[in-house]
């Protein structure tokens, strides 16, 4: 479910791409302020299509992101996430997969709150509802759909947001691996992946100049940037070398705006451009 701020991506029952998620957001004069060390609110839009094919199940994918964040370390972060998608195997058939997904996490990343829906060529295929909180020793996950259920799991989990802030942390410190598991309540809501995340080094202001929805952004102007990619793997899954069951590859901003995804599901690849981008002023936390 998760794209890095990411939030990082999930694929449904098929894949992903959407139609008309949102109209115009709008320009704003100002520039929106972010306390140091904060992430920013903003509101961004991906235009995806398919960049490689490696099995002849895909000839064609497209689609459309639509990620809305906002928050801070007090009061908590807030994530909107939707996803549409079209899935073309080239004999005439094609699969609409549209994903919606609200979550809140809190500030000192112990409580994670999360609903999904999934529906498949317009229908409800699934839908996830639940929450979880870090406890002494462990993490108390309640889940109330697909039905009432209560799991624990280890306390070395990170969740979403968290993991983003931890993998900003391990760049400024100019670390290039980071491995943590993570849970976002996919799937059924049972599902916790360990991730392998690989920071490149720090992209200078004069290279891979944006030319997408980032470019000329006062807010981002300077700031700090790495290539990071993420690779997601199924933690059920043991022994013997495991491939992942995805990845993503993306430019990180030291707030937590993402551009330039790459998203690799193994038989396909698909590439996200930053088409729409409204960066909001986030509250200061007191």
């Amino acid at each position: 479910m998760t794209m890095l701020g990411i939030p990082l991506v999930r694929v449904g029952a098929v894949v992903l791409v959407t139609a008309a998620l949102t109209g115009g957001l709008g320009q704003r004069s100002a520039v929106a302020l972010t306390p140091v060390s904060e992430l920013a609110s903003h509101r961004a839009v991906y235009e995806l299509k398919l960049l490689q094919a490696r099995s002849n199940s895909t000839v064609d994918a497209r689609g459309r992101i639509l990620y809305d964040f906002s928050g801070n370390a007090c009061e908590g972060y807030a994530l909107q996430f939707r996803q549409v998608s079209v899935l073309d195997n080239g004999e005439g058939k094609s699969a609409l997969s549209d994903m919606r997904s609200t979550t809140w996490e809190d500030g000192a990343a112990n409580s994670y709150v999360f609903k999904s829906q999934n529906h498949l060529n317009n229908e409800l295929v699934d839908t996830v509802d639940g929450r979880a909180e870090r406890q002494s020793g462990k993490i108390a996950v309640t889940l109330t759909k697909p039905k009432d259920k209560t799991i624990d799991l280890t306390n070395g989990i990170a969740f979403p947001t968290d993991h983003v802030r931890r993998i900003i942390e391990a760049a400024r410190e100019d670390k290039t691996v980071l491995e943590v598991p993570v849970y976002d309540g996919a799937e059924t809501g049972e599902k916790v992946y360990n991730t392998l995340t690989v920071i490149g080094r720090t992209i200078a202001p004069n290279e891979h100049v944006p030319t997408d929805a980032a470019a000329g952004k006062p807010e981002l102007a300077g700031m700090k940037r790495w290539p990071v990619t993420v690779s997601y793997f199924d933690r059920a899954k043991t022994g013997g070398e495991q491939a992942p069951a995805y990845s993503i590859k993306f430019e990180l901003y030291e707030n937590g705006i993402s551009r330039a995804l790459v998203l690799d599901y193994n038989d396909f690849v698909i590439s996200g451009e930053l088409t729409t981008l409204e960066i909001r002023d986030s509250k200061p936390c007191r």
